[in-house]
């Protein structure tokens, strides 16, 4: 749960980063957002969390 979260906040830090620098619009990330919302209640969220989560568990072992 603590990954989650803090994988949410540096997210969403590295998205504001990219508005306020104008490299992505407001638009982009907000259907990016909405389409993450919608992908989550699919049924290839648990892939999907299975492989961040072996990812940082890659990312921590280095």
């Amino acid at each position: 749960m603590a990954l989650s979260i803090s994988a949410a906040v540096l997210l969403g830090i590295i998205v504001f980063v990219l508005i306020k620098g104008g490299y992505v619009r407001v638009g982009s990330a907000a259907a990016c957002a909405l389409f993450g919302f919608t992908l989550a209640a699919t049924g290839l969220a648990p892939a999907i969390n299975t492989g961040l989560a072996s990812l940082a568990g890659l990312l921590a072992s280095l």
